[in-house]
């Protein structure tokens, strides 16, 4: 999908991820894994910022999303929760940052959306120190095979309308990442997938 098309679509959602904000949505797994934060944290794809109110008050996060719209709704909620953030607009696939910059990486319900997501895990693998934490919570391909099947049919009109892929297979994208995954929970039928891992620095 065009890149710009992309952004005016997440552009128009905005209203939609503050209002689920406000309602702190997946507050039980926000919760869980956001808690574990630390240190210097980039959030990629922050949105209208659902995580801000469960990160620890002396992180300090560096907040990217390409949506104007979302950065500014994600700044309402880092100033309300009271979290040391800045923001940068640009787009997640194409922005760099020097390697080991950061103790931890956020990424939650983004994936659907990267058109090459092995190489977005990549790119966290460079940017995370060593030592350092990737947390993510993602949805994708549910194990069941009819809900699996159902992801597919309606997969297309849902990336028009929303611009997410439904059925990512996330435990391949994993797979074939460099990241390293000390613990996983999957719920919904193994549609969300909570994960806590570490870059792969080629240690040993």
């Amino acid at each position: 999908m065009d890149k710009e098309k992309l952004i005016r679509k997440f552009d128009n959602q905005s209203k939609i991820y503050e209002v689920r904000r406000k309602k702190q949505s997946e507050r039980k797994w926000r919760e869980k894994l956001i808690g574990s934060a630390k240190g210097k944290v980039l959030e990629v794809a922050v949105g209208a910022g659902a995580n801000f109110y469960f990160y620890p008050k002396d992180v300090d996060v560096t907040a990217v999303d390409f949506s104007g719209a979302m950065l500014s709704k994600a700044k309402e909620s880092a100033m309300v929760s009271n979290v040391r953030a800045r923001f940068i607009q640009s787009d997640i696939e194409s922005i760099s940052f020097l390697e080991n910059s950061f103790d931890t990486i956020v990424s939650t319900l983004s994936f659907c959306g990267y058109e090459y997501p092995v190489k977005v895990l990549e790119s966290f693998s460079r940017w995370c120190k060593q030592g350092g934490q990737i947390l993510l919570m993602e949805h994708g391909l549910s194990s069941n095979r009819l809900i699996g099947s159902a992801q597919k049919i309606i997969k297309p009109v849902f990336l028009r309308i929303v611009g997410c892929h439904l059925d990512r297979n996330m435990i391949d994208i994993f797979q074939r990442s460099p990241i390293h995954i000390h613990h996983m929970e999957r719920y919904m039928l193994n549609t969300v997938h909570l994960v806590w891992a570490s870059p792969n620095k080629g240690e040993g």
